[in-house]
């Protein structure tokens, strides 16, 4: 197992991808929410969602072979 796939996001799949993007913007989001003196209630649990999406992508990219593109087709 290569542990850069959990931290180069040239090694991410798109679920780790997505997920860390999320969890960037929904942290930004709730910056914005405290400054603004907001409250959504459960908003926190977006932390865990997308916490889960990552470690689901990241076992479905432990599992994967280095050749197996997923139908991902380059046109050279």
């Amino acid at each position: 197992m290569k542990a850069s796939k959990l931290y180069n996001f040239r090694e991410m799949n798109s679920y780790q991808f997505i997920a860390v993007v999320g969890l960037i913007m929904t942290f930004a989001a709730h910056i914005i929410l405290l400054l603004t003196d907001k409250h959504i209630a459960s908003y926190n649990a977006l932390y865990v969602c997308w916490v889960g999406v990552f470690i689901v992508g990241a076992i479905i990219n432990y599992n994967t072979k280095p050749d197996d593109h997923h139908g991902h087709h380059h046109h050279h």
